[in-house]
């Protein structure tokens, strides 16, 4: 059974006052994608006023090397169907970690070993203690 839950979110307006169209769309895109590919333990955590790197943060989980790889390849071929071509990618060739970079969602991909170890959401999300599932 997936296991989905989220860290409040609240919109905000990029650094220049504006939004580009497609901004508000990448997070529900991504979280669908995650759900296609059988992603597990998936939360979203909202980085407004955290930091300007993104205003998203999604951490999941794949069972295996193979699983975390197949997850990686739906959400950056997904983002590439929907017109994001500037998505970057680290950590595919071992597939212990992926990160994608989509501008406003960053997306890490873990075994559940590695997520275990570096414990994201801990550290970004430990100020948010009140957390909800994504429908």
């Amino acid at each position: 059974m997936t296991t989905t839950r989220e860290v409040e979110t609240t919109s905000h307006l990029a650094a220049t006052g504006s939004v580009e169209p497609h901004d508000d769309a990448t997070l529900p895109l991504v979280l669908g994608l995650l759900d296609d590919a059988k992603a597990e333990e998936t939360v979203s955590i909202d980085l407004t006023g955290k930091t300007s790197l993104a205003d998203s943060m999604i951490v999941t989980s794949g069972r295996s090397n193979r699983h975390v790889g197949a997850i990686a390849d739906r959400v950056i071929e997904g983002l590439k169907e929907r017109g994001r071509k500037d998505v970057r990618v680290e950590g595919l060739p071992h597939c212990d970690w992926v990160l994608i970079d989509a501008g406003d969602v960053i997306v890490h991909v873990f075994r559940p070993e590695v997520r275990h170890f570096y414990n994201l959401e801990k550290m970004w999300g430990g100020d948010r203690p009140a957390e909800r599932a994504v429908s």
